[in-house]
């Protein structure tokens, strides 16, 4: 699939309301990952905008930091890792979501 909405950094933090500094910043920490152009300029799809309202939101108006944003992110990803599994019902699948739930016990402190 080819994506269609491409936005360069500048962009991208004023769709957001936020500095382009913080999404650098987000970056670094590995919160978001935008792919980049070949002369090295960040692009956001339209999936990492979304991902970054979600960041600003558990920020903003939840009152998390950045390193609680992390975790449930992590969190979030191994359950998305898990649904499909759960779908699929085989042996197989049953012992990579005990691996997965294992994995998130451990990110959660558990």
């Amino acid at each position: 699939m080819i994506e269609h909405d491409l936005y360069f950094i500048s962009m991208a933090a004023r769709l957001l309301d936020m500095h382009p500094q913080t999404l650098r910043k987000y970056e670094r920490l590995g919160l978001v990952r935008p792919t980049r152009t070949v002369g090295s300029m960040r692009v956001y799809t339209q999936d990492e905008l979304e991902r970054l309202r979600l960041i600003k939101h558990l920020v903003d108006e939840a009152g998390i930091n950045l390193a609680g944003v992390q975790r449930l992110l992590e969190i979030a990803e191994a359950v998305q890792r898990i649904r499909p599994l759960v779908k699929e019902g085989r042996p197989e699948s049953r012992r990579r979501i005990a691996i997965e739930i294992e994995r998130i016990g451990e990110m959660a402190g558990l």
